[in-house]
Order: C-alpha cells, then sequence, then structure tokens
C-alpha cells in the first residue's frame, strides 16, 4: 500500500493509477490525513462491490437484514437480492 499527499497525486496522478493496479490501493493524504483511496478493481464484480460497500442504501439494507436474522425473521437469499436490486441507487 502506498500513501502519498494530495500534491504528489495531482502531480503525478497517471503514475498513481498504474501503481494502484499493479501494487494496490494507494491512499490519498491532505495535511497527513487521508481523504481518498485509489483502488483498482479486479472486474466489473469487484467494482460493484466497491461501490455497493460505499452505498447508504445499500448499507441499511443490510443492517436491516442483519436485525431481522438476530431477531428470528431473516429472509432468503432470493429475497435480499431482489430487494438490492429494486433498491435505487444512492
Amino acid at each position: 500500500m502506498t500513501v502519498a499527499s494530495l500534491a504528489e497525486i495531482k502531480a503525478k496522478f497517471s503514475a498513481y493509477l498504474q501503481e494502484a493496479e499493479a501494487t494496490g490501493p494507494v491512499v490519498v493524504t491532505r495535511k497527513g490525513r487521508a481523504v481518498a483511496v485509489i483502488v483498482a478493481p479486479a472486474d466489473d464484480n469487484d467494482l460493484e462491490a466497491i461501490l455497493l460497500s460505499r452505498s447508504p442504501k445499500f448499507r441499511s439494507l443490510l443492517n436491516k437484514s442483519r436485525r431481522s436474522i438476530s431477531a428470528g425473521r431473516g429472509e432468503t437469499h432470493e429475497q435480499f437480492w431482489r430487494q438490492a436490486r429494486t433498491a435505487k441507487p444512492s
């Protein structure tokens, strides 16, 4: 994993994209604090997983499902994904 300042990223963006593809995530910092991560998805499924993991609506649905399962009212795999597909993107 590489860590680089925003100024460095701006100056050599293409090089950092190549690095993310070749060796893994690049953490972007501003004033010493992480503000972003450059990640190269392995394929379309990986890209979808990355995007869904940051979706507030998807996380809400997932948390609702976890609470339901804990209370003994779980949904089937098919029911969960049917709801996930019909949820509007955030």
